[in-house]
């Protein structure tokens, strides 16, 4: 959603993540809010937290809506539905040791296809990616070629012997199995 939002118009995503801009004016009592009719231009496009509120609850269904109606920001909408579907630090943090551990032991399934495999890999890399991993793409062909079947094992040679690791993203991806 983030991307769509930006794509809109970046200060918008601003205003989620950084709480509405509320423009305000001194008085004899300290500072108040100021009326939409005294604020400036300048003021007036810093303050898009209602359109970021207007695209985030036309991308929900009915009962996402529900979870966020009383929201009183863009910002906290999104808090509320950052934490409903990816949880809080502690739930990330154990996700991300948990795809770390699968990571880890990944490994091709006999008889799998390298689409398959290829899909499966990705999977993994993007939530590990999603949640703050970061990967040279270096590590990730060295990877792949430590995951694959037996029966890509002349391959894997052949690709380890031209030292050209760069190959292989073009290669395994787009190989059929012989």
């Amino acid at each position: 959603m983030r991307i769509f939002i930006e794509a809109i118009d970046i200060a918008v995503w601003d205003a989620i993540e950084n709480e509405p801009y509320i423009p305000m004016t001194k008085d004899g009592d300290g500072k108040k809010e100021k009326n939409w009719s005294e604020w400036s231009d300048d003021e007036k496009k810093r303050a898009h937290d209602y359109r970021a509120k207007n695209i985030i609850t036309f991308a929900l269904s009915i009962d996402e809506f529900f979870r966020i109606s009383q929201c009183k920001s863009a910002k906290e909408m999104w808090d509320t539905l950052q934490v409903t579907h990816e949880g809080t630090s502690d739930v990330k943090i154990s996700r991300k040791h948990t795809l770390i551990r699968e990571y880890e032991l990944l490994r091709m399934n006999h008889g799998e296809s390298i689409s398959d495999f290829q899909k499966r890999f990705t999977h993994l890399i993007n939530h590990l990616v999603d949640l703050g991993r970061k990967f040279e793409e270096e590590e990730l062909n060295l990877k792949v070629l430590q995951c694959l079947d037996k029966s890509w094992q002349e391959k894997v040679t052949a690709i380890e012997e031209s030292k050209d690791l760069s190959s292989l993203t073009n290669f395994l991806w787009k190989a059929k199995r012989a």
